[in-house]
């Protein structure tokens, strides 16, 4: 054995043995009375610090995790060195919001699982990493960031439904291809699910903004107020001038539980409850006075991310909150992050309880939900162990408001105004998954209103694909699907993975 290998083994084990860094946090105590951010990022030195625990893997499996491609070593590497700048920018080469993933992504199932760390010790924290290196970069204005070389213009146009995570990675990767991009926004605010859906104290609007105007000075230009399939089909834009559609509409359509009761005053879906808590600034009553009605105590059905995140808002409104879950907390699908902030706040977990009815008093409005306590039986559809109720366990819980958070299917408006747009039975567009292909010649579509409700990465993911076939479509007039061999490299390397 050389010196040399002998010296890379100490450094690996040097590194190994650093611990993972924690993030500073606001105190629940105090965090669950205001809207602002929860944590509060890494410091440099701590940057530094966590970027050292890399240790460098000539076959960094972190990178095929991640849905965006990020050069995840690379980021690092330069965090590592204090080039936090430079840090930023190789973010920006792979992803369009790297302020926003750096935060919301789920990066602890996607790249973070596959760091070889994770084997024997705590993975990098490579969320996090990013968060610091998109927040420094915003912070540091002053320091412009390299202009892309501006491509020649192609004299392709292409409309863009929907300014959330999906239409935003498409605007960001084409318009650096020399296609002139138009996004048509249906809400005041660009951003989606983003500005709409996702709290402040998790992710300020400040940071969305800032990474959407970065889009804007690249040339994207972005129409708000503007609902496609009203004001315009589209078959009208592809006949005015656009060579190609992609459709990133979103699942907005909330989901109810068909319970008695569900039409009374007092009953949210969590999409009207968070839109009205973010999007229209309820957070801020009486300056903005956008609040449902003021509660004393809500009750969010589900156990997502999108009901601990109506729970967390609901004691920022000043509210007593309780969650109600039919399945036990393991079988919770919010990240461990999210429940575990929940917890410390206060939220009361009401778990393997589901709702049967909900009362109203004599002027319509909820006062009380009925429950009944359930037990895990065997696995369903989805892998998880069926909740199953027990009889004679109906107990009643008093309350005010109620908001199911049970998921999203697509708003039909789409499809229903473009007949030869292929949709499932679950209301979402049928889509070649390799290509973002719909039915339809020259659209194409990614993120929910494909999938279904779903992260705001595997959005980002799905919009990098439609990018480059859109690319493709619009400059031969065809769209090829990855090569044979390519499909069998990723297919061995993903049993390799697993």
């Amino acid at each position: 054995m050389g010196k040399e290998e002998r010296m890379d083994k100490e450094e690996r084990k040097r590194r190994m043995n650093i611990p993972r860094q924690k993030m500073p946090e606001q105190d629940p105590r105090r965090r669950k009375h205001n809207s602002e951010e929860v944590p509060y990022g890494f410091s440099e030195e701590t940057a530094m610090q966590e970027a050292q625990r890399c240790i460098k893997c000539k076959k960094p499996l972190c990178v095929e995790g991640c849905p965006v491609n990020i050069n995840i070593p690379e980021f690092v590497d330069l965090i590592e060195q204090g080039k936090f700048i430079e840090a930023a920018w190789k973010l920006n080469e792979q992803n369009a919001l790297p302020a926003v993933t750096g935060r919301v992504c789920p990066q602890e199932t996607q790249c973070e699982i596959k760091c070889v760390l994770s084997k024997t010790k705590e993975p990098v924290a490579i969320g996090r990493l990013e968060r610091f290196a998109a927040d420094y970069e915003r912070r540091h204005r002053s320091i412009q960031t390299p202009a892309p070389e501006k491509p020649e213009p192609s004299g392709k146009k292409v409309a863009i439904i929907g300014a959330g995570p999906a239409g935003l990675t498409v605007a960001g990767d084409l318009i650096k291809l020399g296609h002139e991009i138009v996004v048509y926004e249906a809400l005041h605010e660009p951003g989606g699910v983003l500005v709409y859906g996702i709290p402040e104290f998790r992710l300020p609007k400040e940071i969305v903004k800032y990474e959407v105007s970065n889009l804007e000075k690249m040339g994207v230009q972005i129409i708000l107020d503007y609902i496609v399939g009203k004001s315009r089909s589209i078959d009208e834009l592809l006949k005015n001038g656009y060579d190609a559609v992609f459709i990133g509409t979103g699942a907005g359509l909330p989901m109810f539980m068909n319970i008695p009761g569900e039409n009374l005053v007092g009953v949210y879906s969590a999409n009207e409850y968070l839109t009205r808590a973010n999007l229209m600034k309820a957070y801020l009553f009486p300056t903005y006075a956008t609040a449902p009605v003021k509660s004393k105590k809500v009750i969010t059905v589900g156990g997502g991310n999108v009901a601990m995140d109506s729970a967390r808002t609901a004691l920022r409104l000043g509210a007593e909150s309780v969650i109600v879950y039919r399945r036990s907390r393991q079988e919770m699908p919010a990240r461990d992050e999210e429940i575990h902030h929940a917890e410390e706040e206060g939220v009361e977990m009401n778990i393997l309880t589901n709702p049967v009815k909900i009362f109203g008093d004599d002027h319509g409005r909820v006062c009380a939900v009925e429950c009944i306590k359930m037990e895990l039986g065997e696995p369903d559809d989805s892998g998880r162990r069926r909740p199953v109720p027990i009889k004679g366990s109906e107990f009643t819980i008093e309350c005010d408001t109620v908001v199911p958070s049970l998921g999203n299917k697509p708003n039909p408006l789409i499809s229903m105004t473009t007949p030869d747009l292929k949709t499932t039975r679950w209301g979402t567009l049928e889509c070649d998954e390799e290509t973002m292909e719909t039915s339809k010649k020259g659209v194409f579509a990614g993120g929910d209103i494909v999938t279904g409700a779903a992260t705001v990465i595997s959005a980002m993911g799905a919009g990098k694909i439609a990018a480059v076939s859109i690319h493709e479509y619009i400059t031969t007039g065809k769209v090829t699907k990855p090569k044979k061999e390519e499909k069998k490299k990723k297919k061995k390397k993903k049993k390799k993975t697993e």
